[in-house]
């Protein structure tokens, strides 16, 4: 059995982890593609385990607990190509965050994260209705010791875009599941450009894509999302985090 602790500084909600960054550190675990599905909330700073059956499924427990599952997924998704890295840069200044954040300390995405602490990912509406573009420079803190970002962070940054290509308005949003492919890791300091775009929705659920090119506009990371509005029950409901290298990863039930 393995242990793992979030640490604080990787909240979406401030008292749970962001969704991509814990379904990323899941996927460090294990040296194959997974799905993971969130359960509850992953609290942080707070020990956790992880438990391998025979079936070769894992499970995350906080004591006995269940916070999370994994098991074995295949992602199927053709990326959108990127628009120039300007084009990027001047989306971003129209992110909806700007206006309203439901969340403003997420370490994606919030507004309230200072350079060097959260990745600043502020993705804005780009002209095709659904597709929204922001650029993204990893600073030195997520090195992995080898001038690459590690792979938990990729996870991390393929997370929030895909949530405001869905939700322009930052509506209350649960991450049902997330399935991401990272390629290749990109570099510290180097101009990436992330893109999010909705792939469809039916009632209550909202399917989002999102990708990540590096400075030369190459694909190195992808993902494809399953987003759910709760019902107006569910509003005050608790929320968990908005999961690298050549691996696959889902969460469900779990962010904004």
């Amino acid at each position: 059995m393995k242990n793992l602790v979030i640490a604080a500084r990787y909240c979406g909600p401030p008292t749970s982890s962001n969704g991509g960054y814990f379904a990323g550190l899941v996927a460090t675990h294990a040296a194959r593609t997974l799905a993971v599905r969130l359960l509850k909330p992953p609290p942080l700073d707070t020990e956790l385990s992880v438990r391998e059956h025979p079936d070769g499924t894992l499970q995350v427990l906080q004591g006995e607990e269940p916070i999370g599952e994994a098991r074995a997924a295949v992602l199927k998704l053709d990326a959108r190509p990127p628009p120039e890295y300007l084009q990027a840069v001047e989306a971003s200044r129209r992110y909806a965050g700007f206006r309203h954040h439901r969340f403003p300390s997420c370490f994606v995405c919030g507004t309230q994260r200072a350079r060097g602490d959260g990745l600043r990912i502020f993705a804005g509406p780009l002209a095709e209705p659904g597709v929204v573009a922001a650029p993204w420079v990893p600073d030195a803190s997520l090195d992995g010791g080898d001038g690459k970002v590690r792979p938990e962070f990729m996870s991390a940054a393929l997370d929030c875009p895909g949530y405001y290509a869905v939700a322009p308005d930052d509506r209350m949003m649960l991450l049902a599941e997330f399935t991401a492919h990272v390629d290749r890791l990109v570099h510290i300091g180097e101009s990436c450009t992330l893109v999010g775009w909705q792939i469809g929705a039916t009632g209550r659920k909202h399917e989002a894509g999102t990708a990540i090119f590096d400075g030369k506009g190459q694909l190195c990371g992808k993902a494809r999302a399953l987003w759910i509005e709760p019902r107006s029950s569910d509003e005050g409901a608790p929320q968990g985090g908005s999961p690298s290298s050549s691996s696959e990863t889902s969460s469900s039930a779990g962010s904004r």
